[in-house]
């Protein structure tokens, strides 16, 4: 495991601005365009899923001292980085609520679709 840090805590501070700026930008961009914001939310995705499956990994701590402050870190910065997907049943319930009907989908917390509302659809 590679536990160098190469960038810098200076230069990161720096370029998480900047990098914040042209997302929302992106995002600006995309105003009103659900299609442009799902590829965004899915480049964003894609772009978390490979610092976390690649770079990341390769950093992990491989000492308990260094584990220990990783742990620290995580528990006084906000947790670990996690990029939450909507869930299907909320997604279906505002499309409800834009086309008149009262409950589309089943209340079941595993949100599976009531097959005969969707049916109907």
């Amino acid at each position: 495991m590679n536990n160098d840090q190469n960038l810098p805590a200076g230069n990161l501070s720096t370029k998480l601005p900047a990098i914040a700026a042209t997302v929302q930008d992106a995002v600006q961009a995309c105003h009103g365009d659900v299609t442009a914001l799902l590829t965004l939310l899915r480049q964003l995705e894609k772009l978390h899923k490979e610092i976390r499956d690649g770079i990341f990994q390769d950093c992990l701590p491989d000492n308990r001292q260094r584990l220990y402050a990783l742990l620290k870190d995580i528990e006084s910065e906000g947790g670990w980085p996690y990029i939450e997907r909507m869930r299907l049943q909320a997604f279906l319930v505002n499309l409800a609520v834009d086309i008149g009907e009262d409950n589309p989908v089943s209340k079941n917390t595993n949100d599976s679709l009531d097959t005969e509302n969707w049916l109907e659809w």
